[in-house]
């Protein structure tokens, strides 16, 4: 894309996690400066992530964000006062197969519901780097059956990335008509609803704020990125995206370890 046919952004949608943080959770001064910069310029600005509602709450507040955000990959899009615009939950047929896939396989598994990170191995893949990044502790439960008709995300977390990549590829056929699994993370595959991925919160809050798609901008990282690129009239990948997530961008900028959001501001979004 050229400067000659890029069009004017007026909202920028981000991602959390690899994009606007850096690789130890930090909030960097050059991503904050860059982000009040877009709101004196006019231009709005929220964020998009596979997290739950209360694991933004120090990203919402150190940036001043006052407009809808989006968690659990597009499943809950949450007002400033913490009501909710939109929930789209996982169907308990499409639950139930997600789980019954991943008890089969040595994966940590993790179910998000009622607020609550539920799960039934303390011991398991990635359980202290999720307590760590969310904030918040577990509730460890026998079994996820007395949550299976309002699940927000499953997901399944383990150190054999290879094998995450092999179960989305497995479980998305069987759960095609009620739910969609991505990676987040190279070590995180998330199941959420159908109509609980980031493109679709683009189109809603777009909708909300009374701005064209053509004139919304998305920026991440990962594989459930990839739903906000191919709706926004420009996207951003991050320099340490895999390739796959980089082809479906129109511009790719630095990683998070320098800053890469900052740079796509000042270089893709701020009028010149």
């Amino acid at each position: 894309m050229s400067d000659s046919t890029q069009p004017l952004i007026r909202f920028l949608l981000s991602d959390i996690d690899g994009t606007l943080l850096r690789p130890d959770h930090s909030l960097s001064q050059a991503n904050i400066d860059a982000v009040r910069q877009l709101r004196e310029s006019g231009i709005h600005f929220t964020i998009a992530s596979s997290r739950p509602p209360r694991a933004m709450r120090q990203q919402i507040e150190a940036l001043g964000i006052d407009l809808p955000t989006v968690a659990f990959n597009g499943a809950n899009i949450i007002r400033p006062d913490g009501s909710l615009l939109k929930a789209h939950r996982i169907a308990p047929e499409a639950a139930r197969t997600s789980l019954e896939l991943f008890a089969a396989e040595r994966v940590s598994v993790w179910v998000f519901a009622d607020d609550q990170w539920l799960l039934l191995d303390p011991q398991g893949d990635y359980v202290e780097h999720e307590r760590n990044t969310l904030g918040y502790d577990f509730v460890q439960v026998e079994h996820f059956e007395g949550y299976i008709d309002r699940i927000d995300k499953i997901v399944a977390a383990s150190k054999d990335f290879e094998l995450l990549k092999r179960l989305e590829v497995q479980l998305n056929p069987l759960i095609a008509d009620a739910a969609r699994a991505a990676r987040s993370q190279s070590y995180y595959l998330d199941v959420t609803a159908l109509d609980a991925n980031k493109g679709t919160a683009l189109e809603t809050l777009s909708e909300e704020l009374g701005v064209a798609l053509a004139h919304t901008a998305a920026i991440g990282d990962a594989g459930n990125d990839v739903a906000m690129f191919l709706r926004a009239g420009l996207s951003i990948a991050m320099g340490q995206a895999e390739t796959a997530v980089k082809s479906q961008a129109s511009y790719v900028t630095g990683s998070n370890l320098e800053d890469g959001l900052a740079t796509a501001i000042e270089r893709y979004i701020l009028p010149r």
